[in-house]
This record gives structure tokens, sequence and C-alpha cells, in this order.
């Protein structure tokens, strides 16, 4: 569950792990579940069609208003609520700013979002299943159910999340300065995601196990 810490703010579980107390009820697990589904379905995939500028923002008040419109039971729901779960997900998957809202990666619609570009780790990773690895490395990385390609910041990152599809994904090694200087930007869009609009396939390479993190 999500609860508020008067000195500490918004954290997950029962007492706050700063200073012990309590604190305020905000969401129960299955709360914060069904608001994270809606709010990803809006802002990564433009359900409900909202008022989305070019960077995936949308208004805090509109988001708000499209979910409670469409899910009777969440009349509770107020801005605090969107911002508690904003700032407890691990993966910085939102940012809210001036009263509106975004997804940070993860949009499978068509936008000109503008990314940092600066101070790109000279390395970064993709998941393969093992019967495509082969193909990528010859082809190269296009985007496939999402709007960009999706690459992590270190190998035991992009092991998480291509375990998701495969039990023993292959972890595939991006120069990210070549990729650049082929002409295909690279931008941070997450604590530990960056995107790409296609990774060439001279910038890639299978990647040695050792690289990944000890657990």
């Amino acid at each position: 569950m999500i609860r508020e810490c008067l000195e500490h703010g918004y954290f997950r579980g029962e007492v706050c792990p700063l200073c012990g107390e309590e604190g305020k009820f905000v969401m129960s697990d299955y709360e914060t579940e069904k608001l994270g589904r809606s709010v990803a379905g809006i802002l990564r995939h433009g359900k409900y069609e909202p008022d989305m500028d070019s960077q995936g923002f949308v208004s805090l008040r509109e988001l708000l208003s499209i979910i409670k419109s469409r899910n009777s039971r969440m009349e509770w729901l107020r801005s605090r609520h969107i911002e508690a779960l904003v700032q407890l997900d691990p993966k910085g998957r939102y940012l809210i700013s001036g009263g509106k809202i975004k997804a940070t990666y993860g949009h499978t619609i068509p936008l000109d979002i503008k990314l940092d570009n600066e101070n790109i780790p000279e390395f970064l990773y993709y998941p393969a299943t093992p019967e495509e690895a082969d193909f990528l490395l010859e082809s190269g990385i296009y985007p496939s159910d999402r709007a960009m390609v999706h690459l992590s910041l270190t190998y035991e990152d992009a092991y998480r999340a291509g375990s998701v599809r495969s039990e023993d994904p292959v972890i595939l090694e991006v120069d990210a300065d070549m990729c650049m200087d082929m002409g295909y930007d690279i931008g941070k869009a997450a604590r530990t995601v960056f995107l790409c609009r296609h990774v060439p396939p001279e910038a890639l390479s299978e990647a040695d196990s050792e690289d990944r993190e000890e657990e």
C-alpha cells in the first residue's frame, strides 16, 4: 500500500522507512495497481484520446477527469494519488511538470519527444530472444510494439526486461557513440531507459555475460 509520512512524504508499506511512523493511508495495493494501469493506457497508448501535446504531456486535471469518468468506483481519486504513484515509481515511468503529466517511455503512439542527449553512456543494452538475436545483429533494431527502440542502462537492466519474454534472453550491446555518429540519436527517457528510433547493425554486438552485474 501507499501511505504518507508528514515529515518524509509518500512511501510504500506499513511504516515510513525513515522514521518508523505509520503515516496517513493513501491507496491500497489494488487501488495502486488499478490506477497504474489506467494511467499507462492513457499516457502511453492514447486511450480515450486525451488532449496530448507533441511531448506526450496531458493536463493532470484532464487525466483525473478521464479516469474518474471511466471508473465509477474511483470517485475518490485526487491529484495527490497520481503524485504518489509517480514519486514512488522505481523506474521513473512518469513525469509531472507545470500541472501536466507524461509517460517518459513506453509509447505506442507517434510523438515528437525531445530527449536529453547529453552524457549518454558509451554502451547500452537490448534484450532479444535466442530466436531473434542473429536476425537483429544482421538487420539492426527497429521499434516493434512501441514507437521507439528501448535500450537499457546496464546488462542486468536489459536481462530483467528480457526475462518477461524469454527464460534466458540474449543481451545485445549497443555502441552508443557509433549509433549516434551514424545519425541515430539516443536520448535518456528515465533512470535506466534510453530511446532511439533505430539501432544499425554496425553498432550491435552480443554482450559478454561478464558484463552482468552481481545480484
